[in-house]
């Protein structure tokens, strides 16, 4: 990006500072003194360099910081630095003149230079005025005065005025609050309450207080424009009655208005307005008028191939739709600020609805937050395929269970739709479609073969067909292209939202299983949430397994067990109860959990004398992992009690259960006890 300089000294410099930042446009601020520094609010498109330059210093700078504008908004009565500007300026321009024999060659562009004046002709509706050519002629008239004297001239030409001892004592001296200033004050002998460090504006009310606070008896002032509070320093010595001391004429300052170069800067280094917009269906005719506008405007058209290829760019469009792509192309394009400005991104669809706008969007608005993109970025919204399929078959979808399987692996599909009644789910193509028609046609455990599927092909394309279909005829279908499809069924069942599973609905052998009561509450004490991670570890029959994954089909449920008769066991029952989120992991803990995504929950019914082990590994995986441990015999119980001690834990609870069934013996139903269990819960 070219690069800004600022030389402030004034209001409007700083204010200058503050638009480019509001703007995203990256610049450097030259200020004199550290108290120039610390005004200036801390941003990370300003960079502030503190430090008086002559000249060559400031040629030498202007190299270092590649500068292709400076800005000169110093005080329009420091005369000399602006000249040092100037100069400098033409110096670096007249080294850097490409001849004809460097033509080809990489050289830096001229400089430009742009003074920022400050309206300094504003006449004094006072009559108790009197004009001074210099300091020197205000100085000398200020003998023949009498009574304290409010100096707001500021602190450089501060000499000029303590040349005489009386006027020294009378002098209140206004200056800024900057060690600089503070240190001249006391150089010239203005010690103690004669110094008066504030930084403006000043109202017309505070110049009257410190009028009133001082015995101030005559004020003295640069005519410098109303930034400078002239108007209201002149205000309140009219109220005041007092005299009014007026060093030099009006500065004739050639240049532009604050405004004028606000203009000017936003033209030039104006930042790049990036839009992530939803294209709908395909079809124009069902494209927004936003998002229309959008392209006809756009000098830069981005996205996928089939997204793009109608439409046309003022000067480009490329096939990049991934973050990966796209922003290091924006960083290319920002360099040329001055012919490309609004860039489009397309998506299809709605940018709100499975769509990758949002990872995108993430991406670029982080790059603009920490400083390394100058633009903004908004998002226009499309119709979605959900919202044109329902309108087509005269269907809501604010009733319907929506999901996708769009280049994405959806587990318990069967299980979703069967707590539904209507479903709309996105397909990537007609595999898509055949495979949901062979999961509802062979489903036996919610009776999904009774199912209509309406399926939308190449919707709002001229294509365009839509069909209401059984599951077997959806296995049959052959032509490529984009699908979505609403599933009725006619027959929801409610989810249940507790454990529920008996332990007869577990195919069992000769291997432990956690018994149904035991189990029940050991589930609760996870305080498990629907897109919970949980390790089950010394999984047995997978009673624990099974139990949680069918509380949610978002759940991803990890079943680790050492022995390989247990592990035939836990697959059998997680085909018996058709859940495809549960992961079986032939280890004994923790080996095998290393290469496992993060646990938010673990529940260890087995450790195979690992405990130990396992809790650490956990904690290591997840330092706030929430843990359920069961227990038998005593020397696990002890091995409880040593991790509690050894690790910092919160919310510990200790339950001890002990289950009876009744047993039918003859007419009499008898209590037959089984063993005690601990059920030991907690987190790091």
């Amino acid at each position: 990006m070219s690069k800004i300089l600022i030389f402030a000294g004034t209001t409007e410099g700083r204010k200058l500072s503050e638009h480019l930042c509001e703007r995203g446009i990256e610049h450097t601020v030259c200020v004199a003194t550290e108290y120039g520094e610390i005004v200036l609010h801390e941003n990370p498109f300003a960079h502030v360099h503190m430090g008086r330059m002559d000249s060559e210093g400031m040629r030498s700078f202007f190299a270092e910081q590649k500068c292709k504008l400076i800005v000169d908004a110093t005080h329009p009565y420091a005369a000399i630095v602006t000249e040092n500007i100037k100069q400098a300026v033409y110096a670096f321009n007249e080294a850097h003149a490409v001849t004809d024999n460097q033509a080809d060659s990489s050289i830096s562009e001229n400089i430009e230079y742009v003074r920022l004046k400050r309206d300094t002709d504003i006449s004094a509706d006072y009559d108790n005025i009197r004009y001074f050519e210099d300091n020197e002629a205000c100085a000398k008239a200020l003998n023949n005065t009498d009574g304290n004297i409010l100096l707001t001239t500021g602190s450089k030409e501060l000499s000029v005025y303590c040349k005489t001892s009386d006027v020294r004592e009378r002098l209140y001296v206004r200056v800024l609050p900057g060690l600089e200033s503070i240190s001249l004050c006391m150089h010239n002998d203005i010690t103690g309450k004669h110094i008066l460090a504030l930084q403006g504006p000043f109202s017309t009310q505070l110049n009257e207080a410190l009028i009133d606070q001082y015995d101030i008896r005559c004020l003295v002032t640069k005519k410098s424009g109303a930034a400078g509070g002239f108007i209201e320093k002149i205000a309140a010595a009219k109220n005041k009655n007092i005299p009014v001391y007026i060093v030099g004429q009006s500065v004739q300052d050639d240049g532009m208005s604050f405004e004028a170069v606000c203009e000017y800067i936003d033209s030039k280094y104006n930042k790049l307005h990036i839009m992530l917009a939803g294209i709908g269906m395909g079809n124009d005719a069902c494209m927004t008028k936003a998002v229309s506008d959008a392209i006809e405007s756009a000098d830069i058209i981005l996205g996928a191939s089939r997204m793009i290829e109608k439409y046309s760019a003022k000067i480009d469009k490329k096939p990049y739709y991934l973050a990966e792509q796209i922003i290091p192309y924006l960083y290319e394009i920002c360099a040329d600020t001055e012919k490309i400005s609004n860039v489009l991104i397309l998506f299809s669809g709605d940018t709100g609805f499975y769509s990758g706008s949002r990872k995108l969007y993430l991406a670029i608005k982080n790059e603009i937050v920490e400083g390394k993109l100058n633009a903004d970025v908004s998002i226009l919204p499309g119709i979605s395929s959900v919202s044109y399929m329902a309108a087509a078959v005269g269907e809501t979808y604010n009733d319907a269970y929506i999901c996708s399987i769009h280049g994405v692996k959806l587990s318990n599909i069967t299980s979703r739709i069967s707590h539904h009644a209507k479903t709309f789910m996105l397909m990537s193509g007609v595999k898509d479609v055949n495979m949901l028609g062979h999961l509802l046609s062979s489903d036996e455990r919610y009776g999904l073969q009774k199912c209509s599927v309406t399926v939308g092909y190449q919707l709002s394309y001229p294509d365009e067909t839509i069909s209401q279909l059984s599951p077997q005829e959806c296995t049959k279908l052959k032509r490529e292209g984009l699908y979505i499809c609403m599933i009725k069924n006619h027959n929801p069942v409610a989810k249940n939202v507790t454990p529920h599973i008996r332990d007869a609905e577990f195919i069992r052998e000769k291997v432990p299983m956690t018994k149904e009561e035991i189990r029940h509450v050991s589930i609760c004490k996870l305080h498990l949430k629907s897109d919970s991670v949980l390790y089950d570890v010394g999984s047995g029959t997978g009673s624990i397994a099974v139990e949680v994954a069918s509380l949610s089909d978002d759940m991803e449920v990890y079943a680790i067990e050492q022995k390989e008769n247990a592990v035939q066991l836990i697959m059998q029952n997680k085909e018996k109860h058709g859940l495809e989120n549960i992961h079986v992991i032939n280890a004994k803990a923790p080996d095998g959990m290393d290469t496992l995504p993060v646990p938010t929950h673990a529940f260890i019914g087995g450790s195979g004398g690992n405990i130990k082990e396992i809790i650490e590994a956990l904690k290591e995986k997840n330092p706030h992992i929430r843990i359920v441990i069961n227990a038998i015999s005593m020397e696990t119980i002890c091995e409880i009690k040593e991790i509690l001690s050894a690790y910092d834990v919160k919310n510990e609870d200790i339950v001890q259960l002990q289950v009876s069934r009744s047993k039918q013996i003859g007419h009499y139903h008898l209590m037959q006890a089984e063993n005690p269990v601990w059920i030991c819960s907690f987190e790091f």
